[in-house]
């Protein structure tokens, strides 16, 4: 059945007015918070945080041995944990010096995954971890105060020219010492 021309003014208008609630509902629930966002250079060994489109802080890392390499693709913060316990097969560790996630967890959307400190920070700068991103204690801690849970994590095992345009056009080489490329 067709519909007549007030019909579809009342229409307009309602639509109109639902689609002015829904972009008022979206801008009260993210006012206030900034477009951040990791990025994670697997080959460069190095993390930044970007909020609205400008690099905050750039940190060394160490990412995935060749035997259990960091995944790539984009993730989430799903959790944050200060002093986190380790559970690994049959073992228990506490928080302290020797647990090996040292003072901070940022679980990823990936399982098992996660940007977290380290009981050996003569690793950062390698591909020593079992694919987690690892950082010295103080910089996750820093870090760790920067970032919220839903925040995205891009993890990248490839440079490209967005990964170039962040981090620049030198990498890491296999001692943690930037060579040229």
């Amino acid at each position: 059945m067709p519909r007549t021309e007030e019909q579809i003014r009342r229409l307009a208008a309602l639509s109109t007015v639902v689609l002015f609630a829904a972009v008022e509902a979206w801008a009260q629930e993210n006012r206030g918070q900034t477009a951040r966002r990791i990025v994670v250079s697997i080959p460069d060994r190095k993390l930044a945080v970007i909020e609205s489109g400008q690099i905050v802080r750039i940190f060394s890392t160490a990412v995935g041995a060749e035997r259990t390499p960091s995944p790539s693709g984009s993730y989430r913060i799903v959790q944050r944990l200060s002093d986190p316990t380790w559970y690994t097969k049959g073992r228990i560790v506490p928080p302290g010096k020797s647990n090996p996630l040292g003072t901070r967890w940022l679980g990823l959307s990936a399982k098992g995954y996660g940007i977290h400190g380290t009981n050996n920070p003569l690793s950062i700068g390698h591909n020593v971890s079992h694919g987690c991103i690892r950082m010295r204690n103080r910089d996750v801690e820093q870090l760790f105060s920067m970032v919220s849970v839903g925040d995205a994590v891009e993890l990248y095992s490839e440079r490209t020219p967005e990964v170039e345009s962040i981090f620049g056009s030198v990498s890491a080489g296999e001692d943690g010492v930037a060579v040229g490329q």
